[in-house]
């Protein structure tokens, strides 16, 4: 079954092609990984953000409040009628993440969106769902950014309290709002820049803590919707701003 509550750290960092086999070499001496990658290949993780007209919930978490809050619907894969997928509440609250979760069919989660039939899924979780029904009628939000991404995931052996993910070609849409198209859209990242991602709810061990330490990676800010967003409002401002232009050269030059 899969886990639907989650409490953690989640410290983020950017590391090179170079960086990334460094530290999955040593993560297999500590860690076993995913087994979505047993065969060494990264596996796919779709998401649907849901916001306000307004863009009301990424605004503020980009403003760095002590609590923020997230809406999203996720498929591992490319999604068809009878792939469960999940919806999903992220919260974090200084600096500790909580994520709820239950999943739905996809038919069913479409058709609760536009009408708000409940799903009859035998494996949805009933008390989560009932939080995201509350969040969802609260700020009347529906789907506005399609995210996804191809991820390694690693376990610790020894403490199963630390959890580590690489993910890159993350790709991102504002139009065709959909699981079940293949996944495509704009780059957030650099070719070879990988996002690390370490998770905990205690200390991290001593041999990542000396990786990144002997690596000289330090701990960046990032959000992978915070980042969209931000590069959709500038490229937004910037194609407003050189429609204004051309229509006042148009104006003096019809003059």
């Amino acid at each position: 079954m899969a886990i639907e509550v989650f409490n953690r750290r989640e410290i983020k960092y950017m590391i090179s092609q170079d960086q990334f086999e460094l530290l999955t070499a040593e993560a297999a001496k500590h860690m076993n990984a995913d087994k979505f990658n047993s065969d060494g290949r990264t596996y796919q993780i779709c998401n649907l953000y849901l916001d306000t007209e307004s863009d009301e919930l990424i605004r503020r978490s980009l403003e760095k409040p002590v609590y923020k809050e997230k809406l999203r619907i996720r498929s591992y894969g490319q999604a068809d009628s009878q792939t469960p997928v999940f919806f999903e509440i992220k919260k974090k609250h200084k600096g500790l993440v909580n994520k709820r979760r239950t999943a739905f069919l996809l038919p069913e989660l479409y058709q609760y969106l536009e009408t708000g039939k409940e799903p009859s899924y035998e494996k949805t979780n009933w008390q989560v769902f009932r939080e995201i029904d509350y969040m969802l009628q609260r700020y009347k939000a529906f789907p506005k950014v399609f995210l996804s991404y191809d991820r390694y995931a690693f376990f610790s052996k020894e403490d199963s309290d630390f959890r580590m993910t690489l993910d890159r070609n993350i790709q991102t849409r504002r139009s065709n709002l959909s699981l079940e198209t293949p996944a495509y859209g704009r780059q957030l990242l650099p070719e070879g820049i990988w996002l690390l991602e370490a998770k905990a709810f205690k200390a991290f061990p001593l041999w990542f803590v000396n990786f990144l330490s002997e690596n000289e990676i330090r701990q960046v800010s990032f959000s992978k919707y915070g980042t969209e967003y931000t590069q959709f409002i500038k490229s937004s401002f910037q194609a407003k701003t050189e429609e204004t232009a051309e229509n006042g050269s148009a104006l003096l030059y019809s003059a």
